[in-house]
């Protein structure tokens, strides 16, 4: 989803030939299970539109059906955050690939459903949902602290507990004020994720 757009025009018809090669889609990357770990989850509506965050209804709504979805096929599910147009989830899984497929069928309905409500049949909401492994603790705690900033990064909110949609406010709480800050500074975020919200993405 991104890496595919700082490929040249010669490494991307490699990829396409490989993965014709595999017997596999063009379009999504191949999703390997590797025992249980955790993964960063992430999709982003088309175009990065809000449809998502139509309105505050939906944005609940669909925040509810994602967490079930998430919660089916993993052992939990360390951080989250549900903004208009996109989401990321760290859960811990040996499951990821029956993961993807379940959110893959919860797309689908939501994109049939929406698309019902705005009257806008056969238009794309959805961009795949990819995943990426948690290479060690240092990763790990960045990632968390990326997801709970994401709202604060993107303008919707000026501190983390102030954006509903999102696990920040029970990490917090869990979490005391002294823990957290030196969790913010041990593992600062920097440039993680630069280029993935952009909206030309």
């Amino acid at each position: 989803m991104y890496r595919w757009r700082k490929l040249n025009e010669e490494e991307r018809a490699r990829t396409l030939a490989w993965r014709r090669q595999l017997k596999r889609p063009p379009h999504s990357p191949p999703h390997l299970d590797s025992g249980q770990r955790h993964y960063l989850i992430t999709a982003a509506c088309y175009e990065h539109r809000a449809h998502i965050g139509h309105t505050a209804e939906r944005l609940s709504a669909f925040t509810v059906e994602l967490l079930d979805a998430l919660q089916e096929h993993s052992r939990g599910i360390a951080a989250w955050v549900v903004l208009p147009n996109h989401y990321h989830a760290l859960v811990c899984t040996s499951e990821v690939s029956m993961l993807l497929k379940r959110i893959g069928r919860l797309h689908g309905r939501c994109s049939f459903e929406w698309n019902g409500e705005e009257s806008t049949r056969g238009r794309q909401v959805w961009c795949n949902a990819v995943e990426t492994a948690m290479k060690s603790t240092d990763h790990y705690h960045a990632t968390v602290n990326y997801i709970h900033h994401n709202p604060v990064k993107h303008g919707y909110v000026e501190k983390w507990n102030d954006w509903p949609w999102s696990s920040a406010s029970d990490f917090l709480a869990e979490t005391q004020r002294d823990e957290a800050e030196r969790l913010w500074k041990t593992y600062p975020i920097d440039h993680y994720g630069s280029g993935w919200d952009d909206p030309g993405m």
